[in-house]
């Protein structure tokens, strides 16, 4: 169904709660705000259709890395049962196809507003409401701001010295044409080897005549080892919603699989080879589940690194390119470990090269390529997958204002400070689903939107039942929580990734604070639950 742009339902000075922004989380809270606590809100969605980041990201090869099965809503045993999907890791246009079953399914679409992006957000401790001014010119006013942004919409170009002056086409990954890219015959330069260039660049190398690779940080990738689900999997997933959202609900990473309780140091190496061969062999992210301490033991770690390696070492066929592609410099998953689809394989291709640009960084941009320290690769296309202003960017871009006019980028200047990723203090009536500070991107994002969801909709009922009209966190509520986020990094290798997002690394000039919570998502639930257990100790209310 092609999506629409209805007028809103209810009148701006009436609404109780503005939504930004229509992915998962989005049309998940619009329809806990609106289906089962009965209140007028809206959805305010910058793009031409609903779908959040797989509305934008249309990259080649653009796929999740989670498992289907997992990568779903599980609120709804009907929905879950309803829909099919089709792949182990569905693509791009499958997981937009599922967001707007769900919009079709419970009627979201009347109460979402598109083409409508949010350029301002201020607190009127008058009226105690925000107003909401949009890239248009309106403003609208709701008791509650609830921020459904994502954590990875904010695109990354780096600033290099004369892209402005590149004669062919640019682009980035994360604002892909929707009408597409055709490489045939182009010279095209790949920058960036995280999860999106691993994706990425087996497909451009399919038909572009010749690619080039630039990568800054070496990584681990796992394939993914992809194919279409049989009858029978789908039967299975079917029959048992249950007990997959059970343990997806009580895992560390919100996966339907459980880490082993093994060490790596309970095997011989000779056994501990094999479960890792078995790991390999099955794919996916699963390999880092074969044994309990390889994000917290570094030479526990180290055995898989080392596997990891020689794999590369193995599948590349030029040992001067293989050695490049090995040299990697964190620990295995201590930045986000990406799955692939013959990603190693394609450096074996003709038309492929590699470019290291640690060793021969990337100078400028001439109308006619890349230039490095080693010499210019002429180029007709260059694509960015360089990732994003990650977790804070897409929060900080809305222009975010606060009670006394404070400014949410000057009140996280040295870094995010929030309570459970959800609110900061002198920020009342704001919330912010899967903030920093929060699982988020250590974990499958569903099962983590979900969680956030759930909790914002039991706090505003908890408020409406008792009368009570503001909520806020405190200063010293946010000191513990940040306390809590850095003393769980610190008990994992995570920070040893200096290169990485998870620490705002590949933004120049953004503080490098490690923002996820590290301490896993179950463990982050049963936190939540006790919060709320105990009438929101953290968080004031008034009328």
């Amino acid at each position: 169904m092609p999506d629409v742009n209805p007028a809103p339902t209810t009148a701006a000075a009436e609404l109780d709660a503005i939504i930004v922004g229509a992915g998962f989380s989005g049309l998940y809270q619009l329809l806990c705000l609106r289906d089962r606590l009965g209140m007028k809100a809206t959805v305010l969605e910058a793009g031409a259709g609903v779908g959040g980041t797989w509305y934008w990201n249309r990259y080649p090869g653009a796929r999740c890395d989670s498992e289907s099965h997992s990568y779903n809503y599980t609120f709804s045993k009907e929905l879950f049962e309803a829909w099919e999907w089709s792949e182990r890791y569905p693509q791009q246009p499958e997981i937009l196809r599922y967001l707007n079953h769900v919009a079709d399914r419970f009627d979201l679409r009347r109460d979402i507003r598109l083409n409508t992006a949010v350029v301002a957000a201020r607190f009127d401790a008058a009226t105690n409401r925000w107003l909401v001014t949009t890239a248009g010119g309106e403003t609208l006013t709701a008791q509650f701001l609830i921020t459904a942004v994502g954590c990875l919409s904010t695109a990354n170009v780096p600033n290099i010295p004369g892209l402005e002056g590149f004669a062919g086409a640019w682009y980035h990954t994360g604002q892909w044409p929707h009408e597409g890219v055709d490489f045939a015959g182009k010279r095209v330069g790949l920058v960036g080897t995280g999860s999106t260039g691993i994706q990425a660049a087996p497909v451009i190398a399919e038909t572009a005549a010749h690619l080039t690779v630039f990568q800054r940080t070496a990584n681990y990738s796992v394939p993914a080892h992809n194919a279409p689900l049989s009858a029978e999997f789908k039967q299975w997933v079917k029959a048992n919603h249950a007990e997959i959202r059970r343990v997806m609900q009580s895992t560390p990473n919100g996966h339907p699989f459980v880490i082993a309780d093994r060490s790596v140091w309970d095997v011989t190496p000779a056994e501990r080879e094999a479960l890792y061969e078995a790991a390999w062999a099955k794919g996916g992210l699963q390999f880092r589940a074969t044994f309990r301490d390889l994000l917290v033991d570094k030479a526990a770690n180290d055995t898989a690194a080392e596997f990891l390696k020689a794999k590369i070492r193995q599948i590349v066929q030029d040992p001067a390119t293989a050695a490049k592609l090995a040299d990697i410099d964190h620990p295995y998953a201590a930045k986000r470990p990406p799955i692939d689809d013959d990603y190693f394989a394609t450096f074996n291709r003709p038309n492929v090269t590699l470019v290291d640009v640690r060793a021969a960084p990337i100078q400028r941009i001439s109308p006619a390529g890349i230039v490095t320290a080693a010499g210019e690769v002429p180029l007709d296309i260059i694509v960015f997958a360089t990732g994003f202003d990650a977790m804070t960017g897409p929060l900080l871009r809305l222009g975010i204002e606060g009670e006394g006019g404070r400014k949410l980028a000057d009140a996280w200047a040295a870094g995010p400070r929030n309570t459970l990723g959800v609110q900061v203090a002198g920020f009342p009536n704001l919330f912010t689903v899967t903030g920093p500070g929060s699982p988020s991107v250590l974990c499958n994002m569903p099962v983590a939107i979900e969680q956030h969801v759930e909790w914002i909709t039991a706090c505003i009922a908890r408020m409406r039942a008792k009368g009570l009209t503001r909520v806020e966190t405190t200063e010293a509520a946010m000191d513990a929580w940040v306390a809590q986020v850095n003393a769980a990094a610190s008990a994992t290798l995570l920070p040893q990734a200096q290169h990485s997002w998870y620490l705002g690394a590949n933004v120049p000039g953004k503080p490098r604070v490690f923002m996820p919570y590290a301490g896993g998502m179950a463990h982050f639930r049963r936190i939540c639950d006790e919060v709320a257990a105990k009438d929101y100790e953290g968080f004031a209310f008034s009328a």
